[in-house]
């Protein structure tokens, strides 16, 4: 096979789009790319490809030349040196402009048009000690999206198999592909490479301290409704490859394009309820709930935590850990509700939901899975922590009164914990078998947040438990509590007024739980 040897013709005016004489592939996924590279032989490409790449589109009957014919050497190093030679980068980096057609004529080298390369699967493999990992950094991929993605005026990089749809569409449609085209997959293949950096630089770094991935630089920016509000623009970066169980991968069934608020609604509430061992639902209004229970069935679960606070679970959205059934779904129906997600839904559940052609309901594929990092914007930078998953340790709770929790208050006080976690501090979260009864959140003193969290519960307070993220500093919050009838109480303890906070509980007969540890949420 020839590679022929025609040089760069500059496209008649420069929002034609250009067409694609060349192509080299190089994938590790190889997702889509035989119908890629028939689609781009069909017109009129020649097909370079690594070697691998080369044996799996020849045995698809598509004419592909390895790159070996155009370096003149095979891969190095058992294919750690496969595509680094002038021949190939000459041929990516070359303009449309004389000087360069004629070094490329004397080296030989033929032009390149397209690129498309997905990179080592670094990210998905969990790699274990550095010297392990090493393997599956990859160098050549990267340099040649870099390279394609430098000279986009002319050449496409493409670096994710869901590109090629919309590209093979463009190519066939008008002969080749626009320069709005080639920017776009040129951002793309830049974001690609510096979130790929990022990961291995912070497994790298591992050992030594606290690994700051940029995510941002993560290459699929989908553009939302608004921001906080209408006049502020927002977009969801999310991995190439989206993480399983995660909003990220979470698939809109239907209703209204997705805004800022609820998306970070409905993060909130996907990620209490996969903290839940029955079926379980969370109303969340502002991201924090406003209603939480479980419950022997899904529908009882809505029931009760809608129950919990009816007024502001108007215009909230919902979270559930099981699918939807119908019952469920026609219920959700019966109030204005801005959002909708679940793992999935039965054919009932999206009639019921089709008659709320505005309310947005996403499915999430797979177990609930939790953020690999936390991150926050400050001025001129940003905040990084480990998520807040840690649980409880059965074994180090201590029980501080004299009287201990009954089975069913533990059970309440374990769900009530859970709850408060997701809760803005300040955060006092009462409950009464497995539903939410009164909620105080985002206080700037915790006896407000009991107050308001009795004051919401009324009479369903008397026999409930008490929740609190951080511990109490004075008495006032546990006599508040008792007085509206709470009996047990868990909280992290570590104040230097345990003991009058310990003898308020034991004063008033209530039971008593110390944690050890604290759920602050800013």
């Amino acid at each position: 096979m020839r590679i022929h040897d025609h040089t760069p013709q500059p496209a008649r005016g420069r929002d034609r789009p250009v067409p694609v004489r060349r192509a080299l592939l190089s994938v590790s996924d190889a997702t889509g790319v035989v119908e890629l590279a028939q689609a781009l032989a069909q017109a009129g490409a020649q097909i370079l490809a690594t070697a691998g790449t080369a044996r799996m589109l020849r045995q698809a009957g598509v004419p592909a030349m390895p790159l070996e014919a155009l370096t003149g050497f095979t891969e190095l190093l058992d294919g750690r040196v496969k595509t680094l030679h002038p021949a190939v980068f000459a041929g990516i980096l070359a303009r449309d402009v004389p000087a360069h057609h004629q070094q490329l004529a004397s080296l030989g080298a033929p032009p390149i048009d397209l690129v498309a390369v997905t990179l080592y699967p670094f990210e998905s493999r969990a790699p274990g000690p550095p010297e392990e990992a090493a393997d599956l950094i990859d160098v050549g991929g990267v340099a040649l999206l870099r390279a394609a993605a430098k000279n986009w005026e002319r050449v496409a990089a493409l670096s994710d198999p869901s590109q090629y749809g919309p590209v093979i569409e463009e190519v066939r449609r008008d002969g080749g592909l626009s320069a709005g085209t080639r920017r776009r997959l040129a951002a793309a293949a830049f974001a690609r490479t510096a979130a790929y950096d990022a990961t291995i630089a912070g497994s790298l770094a591992a050992s030594d301290g606290l690994p700051v991935p940029f995510v941002l630089a993560c290459p699929w920016a989908r553009p939302l409704r608004y921001g906080e509000n209408p006049h502020q623009r927002a977009a969801f970066y999310r991995p190439a490859a989206a993480p399983e169980g995660s909003l990220a991968s979470a698939v809109q069934l239907q209703g209204k394009d997705l805004s800022y608020t609820n998306l970070l609604d409905l993060d909130a509430g996907w990620r209490l309820v996969g903290e839940l061992d029955g079926p379980a639902a969370a109303i969340i209004k502002h991201a924090t709930p406003c209603g939480v229970a479980t419950a022997s069935t899904l529908a009882a679960a809505y029931a009760a935590a809608r129950a919990a606070d009816p007024v502001s679970a108007f215009g909230g959205v919902v979270a559930f850990n099981r699918e939807v059934d119908g019952a469920t779904a026609q219920a959700v129906v019966e109030i204005f509700t801005e959002g909708v997600v679940a793992p999935g839904f039965t054919d009932a559940a999206r009639a019921a939901f089709s008659r709320r052609p505005a309310l947005r309901v996403l499915a999430v594929p797979g177990r609930r899975r939790e953020n690999a990092w936390d991150i926050r914007s400050v001025g001129g930078g940003v905040l990084v922590q480990e998520p807040d998953a840690l649980d409880l340790d059965e074994q180090a709770l201590r029980v501080v009164t004299p009287r201990a929790p009954t089975p069913e208050e533990m059970a309440d006080l374990r769900f009530a914990w859970i709850v408060a976690k997701w809760v803005k501090s300040n955060a006092v979260v009462l409950a009464r078998g497995g539903a939410t009864v009164g909620i105080g959140a985002g206080q700037t003193s915790r006896v407000g947040a009991v107050e308001i969290a009795v004051k919401a519960a009324g009479e369903r307070a008397k026999g409930a438990a008490m929740a609190s993220d951080a511990f109490f500093p004075f008495r006032d919050g546990i006599d508040v509590a008792a007085r509206a009838g709470v009996t047990a109480v868990i909280q992290p303890g570590g104040s230097v007024r345990d003991a009058e906070v310990i003898a308020a509980a034991t004063e008033h007969g209530m039971a008593m739980v110390f944690t050890g540890i604290r759920h602050f949420r800013h």
